[in-house]
């Protein structure tokens, strides 16, 4: 047996997260813990479940539903992921993956190098839906791929959005790819798997628990450089998700909402406590996410001619009327300026196309303002 199909075996009977086999897959290989694992007392639970796994019926059932499965030495493996080796465990939960299955067109790894979780509360409301999938839209669009649990509410409307844009979404669930949950969402994941990915730590065949979802956050938190969290109750797994980005010294944001709805308890207690940095907008997550020095980029189409002209011509260009024309003496007066000043604002404004002059000598907006050149 290779070390790949010993992973793949190990991961189909070792819960996610399982701290102890990671670090002992770490140390000594897969192959050595798989045979380990199989020579236990027959009695033993982890023993047991090895026995009933037929390594080549798990890779033929990864090959029948479409998966490929992803370990650390694979060029396509987030090396993201390996900041999740050693760390403090969260519920008792720690470790890198022994593999990931994975499905869809896209390159996993390439996704989520540049890349922005989006996590919330999957009861929620119409606020939050509409600021998810407005964060999914304009990060997509400005190149960020966005990572998220497919799950109701902030997820499902984070990874539309990201849909809408130009960029792929990755979603990472916590049961097997064969069978996603929740069912509802099917049609979404066939559509993220056309050109982005679906995601799991489990088996083809393995249902979602309470646990399963626990660790299924931290691989969410783990691949994004940044987390952004749009609503959550007081009791909210996507807080969960938070403590995992904060543990690995990710980017942690959140997204303030109405001070009376209970689905802003979460995002302002993080706020307030200084866990996450309050975001309102693409922009402030891509500043967040920018490297020092750089300046804070500009979301498409925001840049208008009129930000280079200085403050004079600025104040005489908007003083000339959207319709109508002015003399130049009206003008002066409706800028605030003196009349030298105003003509000599309107001679390079005229020459540089954002004014222009009739046969009365009256001043007016041309038929289309120009980009002026930088």
């Amino acid at each position: 047996m290779d070390e790949r199909l010993a992973r793949m075996s190990l991961a189909a009977v070792v819960e996610p997260g399982h701290p102890a086999v990671a670090e002992a897959v770490a140390a000594y290989g897969a192959e050595a813990v798989w045979a380990s694992v199989r020579e236990q007392p027959g009695d033993v639970p982890l023993a047991v479940r090895a026995r009933r796994v037929v390594p080549e019926e798990l890779v033929a059932r990864t090959r029948a539903a479409g998966l490929r499965f992803v370990v650390p030495d694979d060029e396509e493996w987030p090396a993201a992921l390996a900041d999740l080796a050693g760390g403090e465990p969260v519920n008792e939960l720690s470790g890198e993956p022994l593999g990931l299955w994975v499905g869809g067109g896209g390159h996993l790894g390439e996704l989520c190098s540049s890349s922005v979780a989006i996590v919330g509360s999957r009861a929620s409301t119409a606020y939050g839906d509409t600021v998810a999938a407005d964060l999914g839209a304009e990060l997509s669009e400005g190149g960020r791929s966005i990572v998220s649990g497919g799950a109701y509410g902030i997820d499902a409307a984070a990874h539309r959005g990201c849909l809408a844009g130009r960029t792929p979404t990755v979603a990472v669930l916590a049961g097997g790819l064969d069978q996603p949950y929740p069912a509802g969402h099917r049609p979404l994941f066939e559509r993220i798997a056309e050109r982005g990915a679906i995601v799991s730590e489990l088996a083809p065949g393995e249902h979602p628990t309470r646990v399963r979802f626990l660790a299924r956050n931290r691989l969410i938190a783990a691949l994004a450089p940044g987390t952004v969290l749009v609503e959550a109750a007081a009791r909210s797994g996507a807080r969960n998700t938070v403590t995992w980005a904060n543990a690995l010294a990710r980017v942690v944001m959140a997204v303030p909402g109405p001070v009376g709805s209970a689905t802003s308890v979460t995002p302002h207690r993080l706020i307030r406590e200084a866990e996450a940095v309050l975001v309102t907008g693409a922009t402030d997550v891509l500043e967040l996410l920018s490297p020092l020095g750089r300046a804070s980029p500009r979301t498409p189409g925001e840049h208008r001619a009129t930000d280079d002209l200085d403050g004079v011509e600025l104040r005489v260009f908007e003083a000339v009327p959207g319709r109508g024309a002015l003399p130049a003496g009206e003008v002066a007066l409706r800028a605030g300026i003196t009349l030298p000043r105003c003509l000599a604002a309107l001679d390079r404004l005229a020459e540089e196309g954002f004014l222009a002059q009739d046969l009365h000598g009256q001043w007016h907006l041309p038929h289309r303002t120009p980009h002026r050149a930088r």
